[in-house]
């Protein structure tokens, strides 16, 4: 019986067994492919990108921008225009000529802030239009949805707006990476200063979205405060989308609280936020103490919407568009250029998730998804706009610094809405995976499922 080699994909690159020649190479997983194939493996001039964005419901602001950022690092990836980060990025192995030879092209799909249509929209995708990555979402349930597709059909995904500890905890996956920060490190960051802004006799009331992210940036947000001394009244679950938060702010008054914590995005944050205001919250005291209102997670896009309602209000952000950074300076030129606006950070994240999936191509030297699945695993980067950055191997979270922001008293224009007040180290906000549970599951091959 002759030698069987094996090669860091796991492919038998000659011998026999048995007495049974191989003439061609096959994977050693479930099912025997082809070498080196992978579901929707360009064989043409082209290699199709995904963009599955909300682009209606209660977080299509955040997807509009996402799009916009997609067909900009298309542009910058094929050529066109000033390039962007990619003359920033610290990996040199993209040209700006595509992606190993071949065009990069597009579909898009609205994902509605639902699951179902979410994974729908991907599904869609892959089947019918061969997008070979999907990447996209403003809702861990969506994220969270597509991910797990994505795991079983063999298409990396590389999530956007996603903030739930769940997506790199117990519903991580190895086809699944995520960019953005979640709501541990929100926590985290945030909880020191909420204590030394309003001291560590507090007692806080939480309206949170009812679905994975609210459930775990209220779990997070309740862990950070009262470490630092603080008491949890009450935790009230809010539908997605709800409009109407008057029902949910009645009962504040006259809880005893003397903090409301909304664990909302999007426009269920302004719409709440801004009732809230209205409702004389931040008019009222509790005990002696000013009444105060914190937003874990928001935006620049959030805050436009919200008007003067933002104004003192503290949260955490995962990329500001004043930084003072080579990158963020490159990202902010050639969207405002395209665009004639600042970009958001859901915009950011969603570049950023585009030129890295297509450097870990270029830099295997492959679309085959088991090898850019290795690229991207401890992967460290910087120049994207968020300082040195790490893709951890162990559950595919990026770990960078962390922004607590608050909303600007005096703001230039309807752009400068939020000042940086501290910007929290990536070591400070880093954990052990193993507190989230989860298993990525394999890298096998697979074509399409």
């Amino acid at each position: 019986m002759s030698k069987l080699i094996i090669n860091r994909r796991g492919l038998l690159k000659a011998g026999a067994v048995g007495g049974l020649a191989l003439s061609t190479p096959m994977h050693f997983i479930r099912g025997a492919y082809a070498a080196d194939q992978s579901c929707n493996m360009p064989t043409g001039a082209n290699v199709v990108f995904g963009f599955n964005v909300p682009l209606s419901g209660p977080y299509a602001d955040e997807g509009a921008d996402e799009l916009k950022a997609y067909q900009l690092a298309v542009k910058h990836l094929n050529g066109e225009g000033d390039g962007g980060m990619l003359s920033t990025f610290s990996s040199k192995a993209l040209k700006g000529n595509g992606i190993l030879g071949k065009k990069v092209t597009f579909v898009s799909g609205d994902t509605q802030t639902k699951a179902d249509a979410a994974r729908d929209s991907a599904k869609r995708m892959i089947e019918k239009e061969k997008a070979i990555m999907i990447t996209g979402g403003s809702s861990s349930a969506e994220a969270v949805a597509v991910q797990s597709l994505c795991q079983d059909m063999g298409v990396i995904f590389m999530s956007c707006l996603t903030h739930s500890n769940d997506t790199t905890g117990k519903d991580k996956k190895r086809y699944g990476f995520r960019h953005f920060f979640n709501a541990y490190m929100s926590g985290v960051a945030l909880g020191p200063v909420l204590a030394e802004a309003y001291g560590k006799d507090r007692k806080a009331y939480h309206l949170t979205a009812d679905y994975t992210w609210g459930w775990t940036q209220e779990e997070s947000m309740k862990k950070s405060t009262e470490a630092q001394g603080w008491k949890t009244v009450n935790a009230v679950r809010t539908p997605l989308g709800a409009g109407d938060f008057s029902q949910y702010l009645t009962p504040v008054l006259s809880s005893g609280a003397d903090v409301l914590i909304l664990n909302h995005y999007g426009k269920d944050m302004v719409n709440s936020l801004t009732q809230a205001v209205q409702f004389g919250m931040r008019q009222k005291q509790v005990g002696g103490k000013n009444f105060e209102i914190v937003v874990p997670l928001f935006s620049e896009l959030m805050a436009q919407g919200a008007g003067d309602a933002i104004k003192g209000i503290y949260g955490t952000a995962n990329w500001d568009w004043k930084l003072d950074n080579d990158g963020t300076k490159a990202f902010v030129k050639s969207f405002g250029k395209e665009y004639g606006t600042p970009p958001s950070q859901a915009a950011q994240t969603a570049y950023a998730q585009a030129i890295l999936y297509a450097d870990a191509c270029a830099r295997a030297g492959t679309f085959f998804a088991p090898a850019v699945i290795k690229a991207l695993e401890d992967f460290e980067f910087d120049g994207l706009g968020n300082g040195k950055t790490l893709y951890r191997g162990s559950d595919h979270q990026c770990f960078k610094d962390v922004l607590v922001v608050q909303g600007k008293e005096k703001p230039k224009d309807k752009f400068d809405l939020l000042e940086v007040k501290k910007t929290v180290a990536a070591k400070d906000v880093t954990y052990d995976p193993a507190i989230f549970g989860g298993d990525l599951g394999p890298a096998d091959a697979k074509t399409c499922g």
